[in-house]
């Protein structure tokens, strides 16, 4: 199997906040992966603004320092690296002053793609998109990618959509959210959409459950200011795992067409219900032997903001109609994790007696750690002595199926920004999105908020709170195990 890499368009890419952390161990980093892959033209352009007082040399020097630490089995590559410094321009700017503004117009070339890459806080997105059109940096054809948060309820949502809509069509918005650049998040919808065993069963007929995983082993680390006015249900249910629900449950596109896939998944979150309150818990985790509470590290005795959440929940559709979705997502678990589980029922009928009958097909799609997916199988365990049956993995773990190009599978990140060079705006959310799953979340957050929920205690390194495991037991069904 080779792996078809295709250049795209000659581009200059302004990255605003070129200095900061996302751009030192993502962006950048893939950038340079791009270009020695020989997907990035020799002729494009990446052009670092921020306020830090650097000159080209110097933000050449930095971004050298952060491939050699996050790019990866190619820092060693000296050539390539020189090369790709070599595409790098640094313009000092003021965000909300006239700064910088002249010497950036005269970098940007009117004649190739324009991308501006908003990685800065979402209050600057006003005063950087009026600044473009001002100093006439920006065109009809630019295209712009912003980062989340995407507001933090449905009106700052609306405020920020409407910002970016005065200065920016919305065919020129890149809202990203880099789990959809995930290479298995895509084979989802291959494996969905492009064999015809599996569409048949995904619906309320076969599918008894779905699980939808997102474990993480840190803690809320340096962005503890930040986490607490935010928790698991902004920072990761309404965008991350909001974005999973809506592949699995969609319906098939008419085509694989940007608008045409991002309409039916709009479909899926206007078609949820709401969540009655006995089927949410929250948690937070404790102090443990490997690091501090919750409580210590956001440095708030009485924050009733939740590091964890796991809720039930209903799609209103034909097709899903009584079958539960249970979204879990936690900082300070047991395994650093994310999976979509697809179980399906029992057999209506069985010919084995006993323990031999109780055996569901699962599909498991891994996200993180070891993208891959398998589909658990029930055959006869070998050997004489009568008919034992055993589960058993049909396994399709990258790095089993592709050998040495599992290596070479592509950040997240890098698929999303050559996505937004090649004008390809299938795995970003589109403003409706946002502003439906805000609208579905918003009276959930109330209304813990109003009684005063006080989220559970979890230890850390655990899989979550009891609460969350009696969520599934009710329904006679337990959540599969978290492991890295």
């Amino acid at each position: 199997m080779v792996s078809r890499v295709i250049p795209v368009e000659t581009f200059d890419l302004v990255i605003f906040g070129g200095t900061g952390d996302l751009a030192r161990r993502k962006i950048l980093p893939g950038l340079f992966r791009r270009f020695l892959s020989g997907q990035m033209p020799p002729e494009a352009r990446i052009i670092g603004a921020a306020r830090s007082e650097l000159d080209t040399a110097g933000y050449r020097e930095m971004i050298a320092e952060a491939v050699a630490e996050f790019g990866g089995a190619e820092t060693n590559n000296t050539k390539g690296l020189q090369a790709f410094l070599e595409r790098l321009d640094y313009v000092a700017i003021d965000a909300r002053g006239e700064g910088g503004w002249a010497a950036l117009a005269e970098l940007v070339r009117s004649d190739v793609v324009q991308a501006y890459y908003f990685s800065v806080a979402p209050a600057l997105f006003g005063d950087l998109a009026e600044r473009l059109h001002k100093h006439g940096i920006a065109s009809a054809q630019s295209r712009i990618v912003v980062e989340k948060p995407f507001g933090r309820d449905l009106e700052s949502a609306r405020d920020l959509n409407r910002t970016l809509a005065a200065h920016f069509d919305e065919s020129q918005i890149y809202r990203i959210d880099h789990y959809l650049g995930k290479e298995t998040v895509q084979n989802l919808m291959a494996v969905r959409f492009g064999n015809v065993l599996f569409e048949p069963l995904w619906n309320n007929h076969y599918v008894d459950h779905i699980q939808i995983t997102v474990a993480e082993t840190v803690g809320v680390g340096g962005r503890g200011a930040y986490y607490d006015k935010s928790g698991a249900m902004r920072d990761m249910v309404q965008n991350h795992l909001m974005q999973l629900l809506c592949l699995i449950a969609m319906e098939p596109p008419g085509q694989f067409e940007a608008d045409a896939v991002r309409d039916e998944k709009l479909k899926v979150i206007r078609a949820l219900q709401p969540v009655e309150n006995h089927h949410i818990v929250r948690g937070q985790y404790d102090a443990g032997k490997d690091g501090p509470s919750y409580r210590d590290d956001v440095e708030n005795a009485r924050s009733f903001t939740e590091s964890f959440i796991a809720m039930r929940v209903h799609i209103n559709n034909w097709r899903w109609a009584g079958v539960p979705f249970y979204l879990r997502t936690g900082k300070r678990m047991k395994a650093r994790s994310s999976e979509i589980a697809v179980v399906f029922k029992d057999l209506g009928h069985t010919i084995f007696e006993g323990d031999e009958a109780r055996h569901r097909n699962i599909l498991s799609i891994r996200l993180q750690p070891n993208e891959g997916m398998d589909l658990q199988v029930t055959i006869k365990e070998p050997g004489p002595g009568g008919m034992r049956l055993i589960d058993v993995p049909l396994d399709m773990t990258f790095a089993d199926a592709l050998g040495a190009e599992a290596e070479d599978v592509t950040d997240a990140y890098e698929r999303l920004i050559m996505d937004v060079i090649r004008g390809n705006q299938t795995l970003f959310m589109r403003g409706d999105e946002v502003e439906a799953a805000w609208r579905w979340t918003d009276p959930l957050i109330d209304g813990w908020e109003a009684r005063n929920d006080v989220p559970k205690l979890y230890d850390a390194g655990s899989a979550g709170p009891e609460d969350a495991l009696m969520l599934m037991h009710r329904d006679g069904r337990k959540w599969r195990e978290i492991k890295g």
